[in-house]
């Protein structure tokens, strides 16, 4: 199958990767000619230490390369997608399936990406979205992720384009679900870094992805989304490897916010898009637009920006009205 994968960052080559391993005919697209050209002459991507780029994988900076694509995959930041989308579209084949997977919301419309996708593009949109750190997939580790799609055909298309010994994906009908999943557990998991930087243990961690899981459950139910989808790879599954895992780069930031660092300085250092930093924003804003009670998120959008300090939000939310932790305690 003839695919191209937009975006040349560390979880799109991954991803490149992974597809040229299945023997499909795979082009990676950069939006920078240089960095294309850069990646063809050292077989390297700086985004990914130590992995050796296969040298038959295709790698362009040329939007026309996606012609006769089966399969276009969209890997760029969730604040590029809309502008790559209008680049990508007068590329694409009448039965093309565009693949997003970005993590996160966009500022503004409040749209999940495959919405911003579809309505660029005008083409069907799977979502594949889960615990999957770009360096682990890069190099052959097991992962686990799920093709989100109300359409099966299409998710089981991406299912077998990436399906493999050590890539197992899963089909799941709700894509609002799986996608508020991987867009939300960002802004936890950069609170989880923060207590971390604050010098706090292991309990406030554990509080806070499971009252966070809540509070990304609450939302998503009350935009349509199924709460099973939350306890599965798309919910709890990336909450868990975002919050714990030193690769990831909102924990990252939030550890740097924690120690003190502004959040701009923040960023800056990690070097990388900080996704959970764009998705606090527009999760508070979905929260009042929703009616939906979410002090975690908007402890994160305080801190990020309104520039309260970290002190004094954790001592907010460890002080709120008491309440039973489930919404039906069932107690007459």
């Amino acid at each position: 199958m003839k695919i191209a994968v937009v975006g040349s960052g560390a979880w799109g080559t991954a991803l490149a990767i992974c597809l040229h391993k299945n023997r499909h005919d795979v082009t990676l697209i950069a939006r920078d000619t240089a960095k294309a050209e850069q990646m063809k002459i050292t077989g390297r991507n700086p985004r990914l230490a130590g992995v050796q780029l296969p040298e038959a994988l295709k790698i362009s900076g040329d939007f026309a390369d996606i012609s006769a694509s089966r399969l276009v995959v969209i890997a760029s930041p969730s604040f590029a997608i809309r502008s790559v989308c209008r680049r990508v579209k007068p590329w694409l084949d009448a039965d093309a399936v565009m693949v997003s997977v970005t993590k996160g919301i966009e500022e503004g419309t409040l749209l999940r990406m495959s919405q911003v996708v579809q309505e660029e593009t005008e083409h069907p949109v799977v979502a594949l979205t889960g615990p999957s750190h770009a360096e682990e997939l890069a190099q052959g580790l097991p992962t686990g992720c799920v093709a989100a799609s109300s359409n099966q055909g299409h998710a089981e298309l991406v299912q077998d384009a990436f399906m493999s010994d050590y890539f197992r994906i899963y089909t799941n009908p709700d894509i609002a679900g799986a996608e508020l999943g991987g867009a939300l557990k960002n802004v936890i998991a950069l609170c989880a870094g923060v207590t971390d930087g604050m010098g706090y243990g292991d309990n406030i961690k554990a509080m806070l992805m499971t009252r966070g899981m809540t509070e990304m459950a609450r939302l998503g139910a009350s935009m349509g989304a199924s709460r099973d989808t939350f306890a599965g790879l798309a919910g709890i599954g990336d909450l868990i490897v975002t919050c714990t895992s030193p690769h990831s780069r909102n924990r990252r930031a939030g550890i740097l916010i924690g120690e003190g660092k502004t959040p701009q300085k923040a960023m800056e250092e990690v070097g990388a898009a900080v996704e959970g930093y764009y998705a606090a924003k527009s999760a508070w804003e979905l929260a009042q637009k929703q009616g939906i009670d979410m002090p975690i998120v908007c402890a994160a959008y305080a801190v990020l920006y309104e520039c309260v300090p970290t002190s004094q939000v954790v001592e907010h939310l460890l002080n709120r009205s008491k309440k039973p932790e489930s919404e039906d305690a069932g107690w007459n």
